[in-house]
């Protein structure tokens, strides 16, 4: 009987996952073609923060392939139960991360979205090294404040081209472009705008540098309007969080 029950849970997870899902795809489909910009260029990296590695498998059967999390030690977990899936997740490490965490993200992350200072830059370029990734390598975002309010995270957009040499400099990370968060007191729009500019600056002297991270489930389509190739979602889809998250 629980068999069952457990069973039938996970089949109801995995409905409610797959409508939400669709409905997020849907979503990004008409915000492309309305900005006239193909939708395949654009990413969707599902947010599983605080939620279990049993979703993360049910997302990954629903064609999901890029995986967001924000704290280390939830994205490690995860990371682990999930090794085995074919084909293989992308893990995107994209809360504010502590020098101290960087050897541990550096195992298993493949993009670091929230590299925002000289330190973070040095410390990740030792873990990568030690983590054997000069072959895979580590890429990173540049993390652009877009109001500077401290506390939030994120580099003055004149600090980014300095950041983008500290990067380019370390063997085993790599440029791979910018993300911001909208600050929540202005329409998104109107702040993803100040992002391109950045953008343009980088792809200058960096042109591999092609990742525009911004947007998430409430202003996905004001960042796809403005340029973004990567969106990051999480209630959207998995539904408000629980209080009290477990990976297993």
């Amino acid at each position: 009987m629980e068999a069952r029950e457990d069973r039938e849970a996970r089949e109801a997870r995995r409905a409610f996952l797959a409508g939400r899902l669709a409905a997020v795809r849907e979503r990004i489909a008409d915000a492309a073609r309305a900005a006239g910009r193909d939708h395949t260029e654009i990413t969707l990296i599902t947010v599983t923060k605080t939620w279990p590695a049993e979703d993360v498998r049910l997302l990954a059967g629903l064609g999901v392939r890029d995986v967001g999390e924000n704290q280390d030690q939830q994205a490690s977990a995860k990371a682990a139960a999930c090794a085995g899936l074919a084909p293989a997740l992308s893990w995107h490490f994209i809360g504010q991360l502590q020098s101290n965490k960087a050897p541990s993200v550096a195992r298993y992350a493949d993009m670091v979205h929230s590299v925002d200072r000289a330190s973070l830059v040095s410390a990740l370029g030792k873990a990568a090294e030690r983590a054997g990734r000069a072959e895979r390598e580590l890429r990173c975002l540049i993390q652009v404040s877009l109001d500077g309010t401290a506390g939030r995270g994120g580099a003055h957009p004149d600090e980014v081209l300095r950041l983008a040499a500290l990067i380019a400099g370390r063997p085993g990370l790599t440029v791979a472009g910018v993300m911001a968060v909208a600050p929540p007191q202005e329409p998104a729009g109107e702040a993803f705008a100040r992002l391109r500019p950045v953008r343009e600056r980088l792809l200058g002297e960096h042109p591999g540098a092609v990742v525009m991270s911004a947007g998430m489930s409430g202003d996905l389509e004001a960042a796809i309007a403005a340029g973004a190739t990567h969106v990051r979602v999480g209630s959207a889809i998995l539904g408000h969080r629980p209080p009290a998250p477990l990976p297993h």
